[in-house]
């Protein structure tokens, strides 16, 4: 294993992969290379992922790697994904125009095969139209079966190549050696028309695909839409139409009525509302003025406003929104990985399975055994093909993490999805997830008998908390600068970690911070302020002390408004049967009160952030799958060891760099929106995978002739060609309706 130090992770455009045992193939071409820590290939995408040593190895050579067996890589960082779509969009316009040539082709050759085969000369005309069908417009199967055949590998092109060419042959030799049968008692029977039409309905089915294929990443193409192309610089000289590509970070922006914004920024003039739907789910416009935050892509409704550039290119969020979806995308389920084993063996063994019912066939000794049992073996070549098992699980992932995206629920991998529908037990951080987040003073109460002035009193309070790092402190500056109360001139601070502030004026100690300082000074609270701290945290209050050495000088209450959402995504998420804990540093009383007023019955408080984590580790010890979501930096660890994490999209970096989700808006209703989902794409994925599965499990046996001896019936190649292809396009047709399920 490779130092991960040294590892750098690179997602590359993969061509012409035709199905899953392609992408196993290009998967175990690069993984084999030295220097490469790992690979992923993902057929929906089209995408491989690779993470490797630079010093040891360089993209150019999975390139070559990929070469050899007959595929390409796009090592063009900038226009990688263009140069995807050029090719996908040219492969598909070609397949286009072979399949009108081939059906021009194939059409004769059904009507003399089926109804005129005793027409002069009918079976040289067939030879003659099914000739180019195989190897002029059909080539690329056979170029890419050889290809994979020079190292030892099997893909959907070996069993198109050799069932076809199988088929192909034997007619030929049946044309010109008609006598060898004959001689025998036995008509020569040729199939032109079943390796005609197998290679017609394969390519239908390629088509139908890629045009379902394309529809699953319309999430994708819906957030790059977003991006504006031009935009109105302020300089100098005046307003000026640039690309967004020029735009640097600092340059001042104009934005007029109902266009998109576009880059990340802050307003400094005019006001407006801004529909942010695109990015939080959110459906109402939000007022923006001066101060405050706009995101690329978001659209101005009304009024027009100039702002800073502040994050640009791929810094924007919606750029790393963008690139979130399409690594999730890319990424892999637990279950597909143990699909791509399964597809990798698939081949290999249908190539057995044909050959033993080519076997069995011969050994029947029937009037026709030979014949039929290569009518057999072609068949179960045609009908094999493993793109539906493929397709089963990607496809259904590309879709629940763009319509995820399209609501604001941004999803990091295909694992998390996998995981969330098993969620049974919910733990919520109450700062910033349950509440708002932002304190504000709703009550001071002073002493009756104050050592000094009170308004000095108050300036000194201030300047305590202006020194504090305490995010509560904000609130108190807040309520007192409102008031233009000026700071005093205080001196030696310090800071009591967990319990509060302190500092000299005059000689004299104040403190300020929660009540653990009353129990270090042995302070006794007066009782008529005692009372009114009782009172306070039965309202969901916090209640902050400001004091010297000797009593309590008086009391401030905080209160952080429960956001409007939080009610009622407990109370969804109690009915769904999914036990609901919310964590708090705060104390009892106000844990007891915020619990009660959203109806959660199992709350801790006064807990640390790794008592957090330890708390996750006891629910999973029980057998619990547990689901945290939090916003904070204390939140991180418990995310971290969650079975799946969620962080608030206005949280800190690093807890949305743990998480496995993220809510844009949060809004704690996405949570059992975000369970729905992945209960909706786990369903979806086991649909597909049982008629993948099952598709097979009952094609192969009657395509080797197993209901022959019963009722005389043998599954026609042509036949076997578009079950095949219909296989593809109905598991692709089945992931596509996760966009349309609330």
């Amino acid at each position: 294993m490779l130092s991960k130090e040294n590892i750098e992770t690179i997602s590359l455009p993969v061509l012409g992969m035709t199905c899953a045992a392609c992408a196993v193939s290009v998967e175990s071409m690069v993984k084999s290379l030295f220097g490469v820590n790992n690979a992923e290939v993902n057929y929906a995408t089209q995408t491989v992922k690779v993470a490797y040593n630079p010093a040891t190895v360089q993209p150019n050579k999975f390139r070559e790697a990929v070469q050899s067996i007959g595929y390409d890589l796009v090592l063009d960082m900038e226009r990688g994904k263009e140069v995807q779509e050029e090719t996908q969009k040219n492969r598909y316009k070609t397949l286009k125009t072979r399949i009108v040539a081939t059906s021009i082709l194939t059409i004769p050759i059904v009507i003399l095969g089926m109804f005129l085969m005793d027409m002069p000369y009918a079976n040289y005309i067939m030879l003659l139209l099914a000739t180019p069908v195989l190897f002029i417009f059909g080539k690329s199967f056979f170029i890419n079966a050889y290809k994979q055949a020079k190292h030892g590998r099997a893909n959907m092109d070996t069993l198109v190549a050799l069932s076809t060419g199988i088929a192909y042959l034997f007619s030929v030799f049946n044309t010109f050696y008609p006598e060898f049968w004959q001689q025998r008692g036995l008509h020569s029977h040729v199939y032109y028309e079943a390796a005609a039409v197998v290679i017609l309905f394969i390519m239908l089915g390629k088509l139908l695909e890629e045009q379902a294929k394309s529809n699953t990443s319309s999430a994708i193409k819906k957030l790059i839409g977003l991006q504006p192309k031009t935009v109105f610089i302020i300089t100098e000289e005046g307003e000026k139409e640039i690309s967004v590509a020029e735009v640097q970070v600092g340059d001042k922006l104009l934005v007029r009525s109902g266009e998109k914004i576009p880059v990340d920024g802050e307003v400094y003039e005019g006001t407006s509302y801004v529909d942010e739907s695109m990015i939080t789910g959110e459906p109402i416009a939000v007022i923006k003025a001066t101060g405050d935050t706009v995101y690329a892509g978001t659209i101005n409704q009304k009024g027009s406003f100039r702002f800073v550039a502040k994050k640009v290119g791929s810094d924007t969020m919606l750029s790393q929104i963008i690139q979130l979806v399409q690594d999730a995308q890319g990424s892999k389920a637990p279950v597909q990985k143990l699909v791509d084993k399964i597809a990798g063996i698939f081949v290999p063994i249908v190539i057995l399975i044909s050959l033993i019912t080519l076997g069995t066939w011969v050994l029947i000794e029937g009037e026709h055994a030979l014949t039929q049992g290569m009518l057999a073996m072609v068949t179960v070549l045609v009908i094999a093909c493993p793109c539906a098992l493929g397709l089963a699980t990607p496809t259904a992932i590309m879709v629940g993490i763009g319509k995820g995206a399209e609501h604001g629920i941004l999803i990091k991998d295909a694992e998390a999805l996998e995981v969330g529908y098993k969620v049974n037990a919910i733990i919520l951080d109450k700062t910033g997830t349950i509440t708002e987040g932002k304190p504000t003073v709703t009550d001071i109460h002073w002493n009756a008998k104050l050592p000094i002035d009170r308004s000095k009193l108050e300036s000194i309070f201030l300047a305590l908390e202006q020194h504090s790092e305490h995010p509560l402190a904000e609130a108190i500056m807040k309520h007192f600068k409102s008031a233009d109360i000026v700071a005093a001139n205080v001196q030696h601070f310090e800071s009591l970690t967990g319990k509060g502030v302190e500092a000299k004026f005059e000689g004299d100690r104040y403190l300020a911070g929660s009540s653990k300082l009353l129990g270090d000074l042995h302070i006794e609270i007066p009782a008529i302020l005692k009372r009114q701290v009782s009172e306070l945290q039965e309202q969901a209050k916090t209640v902050i002390y400001f004091l010297n050495d000797k009593q309590v000088l008086a009391i401030v209450a905080i209160t952080d408004s429960i956001k409007e959402g939080s009610i009622k995504a407990v109370e969804v998420l109690t009915k769904k049967g999914i036990e609901v804990y919310m964590l708090t540093g705060d104390n009892q009383q106000t844990a007891a009160a915020v619990a009660s007023q959203v109806g959660i019955t199992n709350y801790r408080a006064e807990v640390y952030p790794t008592d957090k984590a330890d708390f996750v580790k006891k629910l999973q010890a029980e057998g619990k799958v547990v689901g945290m979501i939090g916003d904070g930096i204390n939140d991180s660890q418990a995310l971290a060891q969650a079975d799946l994490s969620i962080a608030m999209g206005k949280g800190s970096d690093i807890a949305i760099d743990v998480a496995k989700m993220t809510f844009v808006s949060s809004d704690l209703q996405q949570i059992p929106k975000a369970l729905r989902l992945s209960r909706q794409t786990v369903k979806t994925i086991r649909q597909n995978l049982f008629w993948a599965f099952i598709y097979n499990l009952i094609g192969i046996p009657i395509a080797a002739g197993i209901l022959y001896p019963i009722n005389g019936f043998l599954l026609n190649p042509m036949i076997a060609g578009a079950a095949m292809a219909l296989s593809s396009v109905s598991v692709v047709s089945n992931s596509l309706r996760l966009k349309w399920q609330k």
